[in-house]
């Protein structure tokens, strides 16, 4: 981190980076539904407790922006569209299991 006038130069810190990738109350449990494998949207909304649609497709827009997330489309009728991680969303599973580790040793002690 660089330190700029007594503020950190946040387009280079590492940890806000990540935190644009996989901040926000939905993207971290899309996360964890894709790790298990590819999912097609209406099982993604099914498995994501309380996600709308729209929330659903705008996270996945911005997942795939931020090349963690790849949308194959497949021409046929009715449409089918698949979802799942590229090696970057991948490399993304020992911070998902850190967290995830981090919950069982805490969750008791709120």
């Amino acid at each position: 981190m660089q330190v700029k006038a007594g503020s950190i130069e946040r387009a280079n810190c590492p940890v806000e980076r990540t935190l644009e990738v996989i901040g926000g109350r939905w993207k971290v449990l899309i996360l964890r539904e894709l790790f298990q494998g590819v999912k097609r949207f209406n099982e993604l909304q099914r498995a994501v407790n309380g996600i709308t649609q729209k929330m659903l497709t705008q996270q996945l827009r911005e997942m795939e922006s931020d090349r963690i997330v790849h949308r194959e489309i497949y021409l046929q009728v009715p449409p089918k569209v698949e979802y799942s991680l590229t090696p970057l969303g991948v490399s993304l599973k020992p911070i998902i299991d850190t967290m995830h580790e981090w919950g069982i040793q805490h969750i008791n002690e709120h």
